[in-house]
């Protein structure tokens, strides 16, 4: 059953559904509450849609065998970047005494005005906003869920390659 569900491209549609559904939630909570993301936010975001990207090429490929492999490599390195990036918005909400005490330059303005070595430097690193939990869902902070659904869509591009292509 679990093949039928996941298997070949079916599998590779639902990891690009759910990665830029996410991205659609938070735009969705961003608006609802008048929410401003940080930084890291908007790092977790980019990250979300070029994992939804790798699925998509992969469910517009259809690759054999080694292709899934290959795809799954690329999108769990995805995955594990973007856990790295929320695990570090985890660690500042966490700590917010050892951050800055007053919010740091935003984004857009952190993207325009700094090489892009640096900028990224300084988007890593997060910014007094970061450490602000403005909403919640069932105790979990934005960073944490976000954290849940890399894992969860680590998992999808780890057993992408052992299923059978069951369509298309």
């Amino acid at each position: 059953m679990f093949n039928k569900l996941f298997g070949g491209r079916r599998g590779y549609l639902l990891g690009f559904i759910i990665s830029f559904g996410l991205v659609g939630v938070a735009l969705i909570v961003q608006q609802r509450y008048n929410l401003e993301p940080c930084p890291l936010c908007i790092s977790q975001r980019i990250i979300f849609m070029a994992l939804g990207l790798l699925f998509l090429l992969a469910f517009l490929h259809n690759p054999g065998h080694a292709g899934r492999k290959i795809y799954a490599l690329l999108q769990i390195v995805a995955s594990a970047i973007g856990m790295g990036v929320a695990a570090r918005h985890i660690w500042i909400q966490a700590n917010p005494d050892k951050v800055m005490a007053e919010c740091g330059a935003g984004f857009d303005y952190i993207m325009e005005s700094f090489p892009l070595k640096k900028a990224l430097d300084l988007i890593f690193k997060g910014t007094g906003e970061c450490s602000a939990i403005d909403w919640t869902l069932l105790g979990l902070t934005l960073p944490q869920l976000s954290l849940i659904a890399f894992a969860g869509l680590t998992l999808l591009a780890l057993v992408m390659p052992f299923l059978r292509k069951t369509w298309g």
